[in-house]
């Protein structure tokens, strides 16, 4: 556990974990405000981008509120249902029980669809078990809702092939 610890204490994993978790409040934040609005986000070292319809001024607002709202102790802002983190969680889980119920099914394709409604139950069983996996993955490694003195520098629109994005930039 500490060299897990050490490396997301790692001064470049950290500042994304962080920049993840405003990301996510932002985009929550977003959400509640405006919400016929679809938008999704990606973080790095240096901040965030945000694809999608958003207007710069509301994109502020949403950023100042997130930031306030995670630095006042909110931390389950930074928990977004639809992360990327959910989605390959339920998939590693699904997509190996799945291979599971294959493994020894060699041969004929008859064969393969006789165990078809075993890979369907853990399937389903896996995508249950799953739930609670991405969430709890972003809590404690793709995300850290204590921010600490997080700030942000600059936030830039422009489109890239007719989609608008921003830029928002932090430091710490």
């Amino acid at each position: 556990m500490e060299y897990i610890n050490r490396a997301l204490n790692f001064p470049p994993v950290s500042r994304i974990r962080r920049n993840h978790a405003l990301e996510h409040a932002t985009l929550q934040v977003l959400a509640k405000k405006y919400p016929r609005t679809s938008a999704a986000g990606y973080s790095d070292t240096r901040g965030f981008l945000i694809l999608g319809n958003v207007s710069t001024d509301h994109l502020r607002e949403g950023v100042s509120e997130a930031l306030r709202r995670l630095q006042a102790g909110e931390a389950e802002l930074a928990i977004h249902p639809n992360c990327g983190t959910n989605f390959a969680a339920t998939g590693v889980v699904v997509g190996s029980l799945a291979w599971l119920a294959m493994v020894g099914a060699n041969g004929s394709f008859s064969k393969k669809m006789e165990r078809w409604p075993v890979v369907v139950m853990l399937a389903t069983i896996g995508m249950i078990l799953a739930q609670p996996l991405g969430p709890l993955l972003q809590a404690q490694f793709t995300t850290d809702g204590d921010i600490g003195e997080l700030q942000v520098t600059e936030i830039t629109r422009f489109e890239r092939e007719g989609t608008p994005l921003h830029r928002v930039k932090t430091i710490n």
